[in-house]
Formats: structure tokens, sequence, C-alpha cells
């Protein structure tokens, strides 16, 4: 997977919240300062249109904008994709490569899921910062860079430092400003603004004549939700009711699945089982079942769905979607979860 340049306009950040009208203030005031900044938030709130925004209201604007998620490649190959590698620096290195800094000078780049990067590649990082030089693979030679380093992640850094799994000296020198988007469910307000920008984005895609749009007791509902997904996981119900039309179905079968309650970000899947209940999970109440329709096994298998669908639905999200991490941590195969996955029509976002 190669990191791509964004050229296009940066998406407008929506919300009339006054959490989303700080941010909007922030980016305003922080903009042309070229200082490093941490970008935190949950899987799905936005953070590359934070950043979007950040390097389109810079100076830098008319230079490149490369991202690069830490998340999806292995350490060997990020570390070639940030810094370059010389012909012959490693098996399969055929020719020589110009890394994300060097390519990026002048300009910006975005260092999503920075919490996932490894110890090893982070010291490397914190040197790039302190001095602005760096050299590829295979290389004596200093490759200076000018470019402004913006940092994402859904981590909890600070835990991750107690833990000894991320730097804290790296952590101080990207933190040098802290953008903080909270969760859709904390600004149910923006909801609505949210659906309306999305019905005019898609009009085009779904045929502005035929689109079906949510009436405003679905759009109720909607803002009801706890969205664990957040802004992704709301513009995919989006697009499969503008898709489909069956909007009470779609909202009936996303409340259905909707758990009791939310674990905090900071909270593990594994906490998350000892302070739920399976009942909780399930969504079931048994006491108003009727005792003629009662069947052990068919509720048993019914409510293992419901709390699986859950918990591997949590995983997912605090891991950004990475089913090859999510597998581990679930210690089942990559096989079973893509099966499961399917099986338990659990949403993945695009």
């Amino acid at each position: 997977m190669s990191p791509s340049k964004i050229k296009q306009k940066a998406p407008a950040i929506i919300g009339t919240s006054q959490a989303m009208e700080r941010i909007k203030d922030l980016i305003s005031h922080v903009a042309d300062t070229g200082l490093n900044i941490l970008i935190c938030g949950e899987s799905g709130v936005g953070k590359e249109v934070v950043a979007q925004n950040l390097y389109q209201e810079s100076p830098r604007s008319s230079r490149p904008f490369l991202k690069i998620n830490c998340a999806a490649l292995p350490d060997g190959l990020l570390e070639s994709e940030l810094f370059g590698h010389e012909q012959g620096a490693f098996t399969g290195a055929e020719r020589k490569k110009r890394g994300k800094f060097e390519l990026a000078d002048g300009g910006v780049l975005l260092l999503d899921e920075i919490g996932d990067m490894s110890i090893a590649l982070q010291a490397k990082l914190l040197h790039v910062l302190q001095s602005g030089e760096f050299s590829p693979l295979g290389s004596e030679k200093e490759v200076h860079t000018d470019t402004w380093v913006l940092a994402a992640t859904n981590h909890e850094l600070e835990e991750d430092i107690r833990h000894d799994k991320f730097r804290e000296d790296l952590y101080y020198r990207l933190n040098i400003i802290k953008i903080l988007i909270p969760p859709l469910r904390e600004r149910p307000e923006d909801i609505p603004h949210l659906i309306e920008h999305f019905v005019n984005e898609y009009a085009y895609q779904f045929q502005a004549g035929r689109i079906n749009i949510p009436g405003n007791h679905m759009i109720a509902k909607l803002c009801e939700y706890h969205w664990p997904g957040n802004v992704r996981e709301l513009q995919n119900i989006l697009k499969r009711g503008f898709a489909l039309g069956n909007w009470d179905e779609i909202i009936d079968e996303l409340f259905r699945y909707a758990p009791a309650s939310i674990p905090s970000s900071g909270q593990s899947a594994g906490a998350m089982g000892r302070s739920a209940s399976v009942s909780s999970l399930s969504g079931l109440d048994y006491r108003t079942l009727n005792l003629d329709d009662i069947s052990l096994k068919d509720i048993t298998r019914a409510a293992q769905g419901r709390v699986e669908r859950e918990v591997i639905s949590f995983v997912l999200e605090k891991t950004g979607w990475n089913r090859s991490k999510a597998s581990r941590i679930l210690k089942i195969s990559y096989k079973a979860l893509l099966y499961k996955i399917k099986d338990l029509n659990i949403i993945i976002p695009h």
C-alpha cells in the first residue's frame, strides 16, 4: 500500500457543536505556525479531514501533502516508505527509491496511526524531527528535509508510554499542539448537519432524482444511536439507505445490535467483558418470552452471535479496522475472523 498525494480541495469540517467550532478556530490559528501537531480521536471521527484542512490553510498548500498509514505496513517496508533506500539496500531493492520525507520536502506529511509504529522506528523518526535530516536505507549520506509533520492516532499515547510502547520524548516532540476530536456520540447535534452534507455529496452518485432521503423522525433516531464507528459508520449507513431506500429496516437493524453500554476509548475488550453481562450484550430480555417459545439452544446461539458481533466490532474499531491485528487480539485465525465478519454482517468502513 503506497501513500497517496492529496491534490483536491480539503473536505469541509461539518458541525456546529462547540467542540467542532473550537477545532475550526484552532486550525485557523495554528495552520501557519509549522509546529508539529498531534490529532487524536477514535477511528472514523475525521482525523485526516482535520489534517487536510490544516494543510489547505497553511503556507505550504502549494507543496505536496503526503500521508502514510503506520499500521498498514510492516516495519521494514514502513521504514523504506518513510526514508527511502538505495539500490541493493535489502533483498528486492532493485532500484533507488526516494522516501516520503524527501518527497514531502516543503510540504506536509501525515503520519496516520502513529501509535502503531515500532519503538525502533520511533527512534529514527525522533532524529528526523530533531535534526531535519535522515539517511535512506543502505546510505551513509544525510538528506535534509523541511517537512511539516502531522501525526494522528486513535491510541491513548499516555497509556502506551506507561507500558513502554511509545517513546515519551517522541510524544512531546509530536504533541506541541494537540487537536482532540470528540466521538460522534458526544456531539449528536452535528448529526443532522452531517446527514445534509452527505445527502448533497452522494446525490450525484446515487442519481439525484431517485435518492432516498431519511425523514425527520428517522434522523431523530439516528441522533440517538451511539455510533461506535463515528462519522465513517454514519457515511456507510447513509450509503446503504440511499441505495436500498428501506430506512425503517436499516435503522431497526442498527439498534437491534446496539450494546446496552459502550466502553470508553481507554477501556479494553477484556475489561468490557468483565463489566458487562452476557444478557446486556445479547440484547435479550428473556422475561418477555412466552414459555412455549423458549428454546435454550436457540437463545444461546442468538445471544452468542450478538456478543461476538459487538466484541469483534469493538476490537476492529480500536485497531483501526486492521483485521490481522484484530485476529491476533481475538486469538482466532485471520480466515475465521473474515468468516465471522461476513456471517455477522459487520460493516467494514472503506
